[in-house]
């Protein structure tokens, strides 16, 4: 008989549980076509955190976001690395200056620098679950600023900028906000990319390259049906 058994439990404690931490939530949000005109409803469901961790564990995902993407090659020399200063400027008593070893110290001009930076690693880890679950909570943070359309790629048949600029307009995009395009897949011959790169406030994004700082950094979220069941294939597990 295990431990367990023999306390008397039969179930697993609440911290060894899968979705320690998380909730299920329902979202509906209805579908708009490219006339702008309501076609319909949809709804999804994703595990997301609950309210008093879900701020902390956004931010932690956001703080490394930010901090990987720097590139850590900033490189400063010392008074070792920089070339001349071998010989000593002048003699040590006499002259009637300051004592001086090299030309190249950190007081001179031209010397090398103190504490300066060197290049480095400003990775920082965060576990594949809890990055999951801040992308899956900052996505279903946004439910009041997201429009789901239907697909629309048929309706360009051939790149053009200002038909796509209006059909954000009637999905009710205002042209000086920041907006973000999701879409089920990308490519560079497709005219909806074609058509969307020249928008300057319009980010064109695939829907498994969600990444938390574009969720929460534009104004609008337009994203495609079949987008949305995709979010809900790849970040559900």
């Amino acid at each position: 008989m295990t431990p367990r058994a023999l306390l008397g439990e039969t179930s697993r404690p609440q911290w060894l549980t899968k979705d320690k931490g998380q909730i299920r939530k329902m979202v509906e949000s209805v579908v708009k076509n490219w006339q702008g005109e309501q076609v319909g409803e949809t709804t999804f469901e994703l595990r997301v955190a609950k309210e008093e961790t879900a701020s902390h564990i956004v931010h932690r995902a956001l703080v490394r976001q930010l901090t990987n993407a720097r590139q850590g090659n900033a490189s400063t020399k010392t008074r070792a690395e920089v070339r001349g200063g071998g010989r000593k400027p002048w003699r040590q008593k006499g002259t009637g200056r300051a004592r001086a070893g090299s030309i190249r110290s950190p007081l001179w001009r031209g010397g090398g620098v103190i504490f300066g930076p060197k290049p480095r690693d400003f990775n920082l880890k965060l576990n594949r679950k809890e990055r999951r679950l801040a992308l899956r909570t900052a996505f279903v943070s946004r439910i009041e600023d997201l429009i789901v359309v239907e697909e629309f790629s048929t309706e360009l048949s051939r790149p053009k900028t200002k038909e796509l600029v209006a059909a954000l307009d009637r999905w009710g995009v205002v042209p000086e906000s920041k907006a973000l395009l999701i879409l089920s897949e990308i490519a560079d011959t497709d005219n909806v990319y074609l058509s969307a790169r020249n928008i300057e406030n319009l980010k064109l994004i695939a829907a498994d390259q969600l990444n938390v700082f574009d969720l929460l950094h534009a104004d609008k979220i337009v994203v495609t049906a079949s987008a949305l069941e995709k979010i809900q294939e790849v970040y559900s597990a």
